[in-house]
């Protein structure tokens, strides 16, 4: 099978593991470099938007998404060719960069709307709500300092306190850092979907075969859920992911729209 690798895929494989090993092993500080932070962040450089996709959190994050390039990887290149999947990879990626950190606007700005409220009227059931928002945040004693401040709720050091913990909670989202080139991928997976469809692939769990457009409809539509649910307790930037199969998808239709002159 690896006889069978094509030149750009063979070399994203082969950048991708290298800056894990330096990462993690020669050179943990290139993470604060390289890493995609928010725009409001101190760690933020334009070029994160590029490098981010060459770094990965763990092993785990590296081989599942370097499985799928080199499981779809292959056929789509030699289909489409090295310029165009280069093409496709960069696009998603970088994409997937720009429309996450829009969607972490979003957030960031209603997250600084409840601190505008609360700075404009602090009261004890303002924190609490924010408090239960964000429990995954806060340690348990937390909880000691609430009941003080409900039995409290005019004492202006226990106001300040307050304001701490909505500016410290803002601090620690802006600071987050995206890595991963999970949008990239999914930008292969919606491709091969799109140019394969009734392509047959071999899971391995369950053993079963299913056709490459249904299985990238089940990835889709798992995508959509966990933007919808938005489970704060994961770290999985899952819009990244919806980004990069939107962006494919749309690439895709404007190559296939010029097939005269694709092929």
């Amino acid at each position: 099978m690896f006889r069978n690798l094509t030149p750009v895929v063979k070399n994203l494989l082969l950048i991708n593991i290298a800056m894990f090993v330096v990462a993690s092993y020669l050179m943990p500080q290139l993470e604060r470099v390289f890493a995609l932070y928010f725009v409001q962040s101190s760690f933020f450089l334009p070029t994160q938007f590029v490098t981010y996709m060459f770094m990965h959190a763990n092993g785990w994050h590296l081989f599942s998404n370097m499985f799928g390039l080199f499981i779809f990887g292959p056929l789509l290149e030699q289909f489409l060719g090295p310029k165009k999947l280069l093409i496709l990879w960069m696009v998603c990626g970088v994409g997937s960069g720009l429309l996450y950190s829009g969607y972490n606007a979003y957030k960031i700005n209603q997250l600084d709307n409840k601190i505008e409220a609360f700075y404009e009227n602090p009261s004890p059931e303002k924190f609490n709500d924010f408090v239960s928002e964000n429990r995954h945040l806060f340690k348990p004693g937390v909880f000691d300092f609430i009941d003080e401040y409900s039995k409290n709720p005019e004492n202006p050091s226990l106001i300040q306190r307050a304001k701490e913990n909505f500016m410290g909670i803002r601090d620690f989202q802006i600071n987050i850092p995206m890595v991963g080139a999970s949008g990239a991928l999914f930008g292969i997976l919606i491709a091969f979907g799109m140019f394969f469809p009734n392509t047959e692939l071999l899971l391995l769990f369950p053993p079963m075969p299913v056709k490459a457009k249904y299985l990238i409809l089940f990835y889709g539509l798992y995508t959509i859920y966990n933007v919808i649910v938005n489970n704060p307790t994961d770290n999985v930037a899952h819009f990244a992911h919806l980004s990069g199969l939107v962006i494919g998808a749309g690439l895709v239709y404007y190559w296939k729209k010029g097939r005269n002159n694709f092929y």
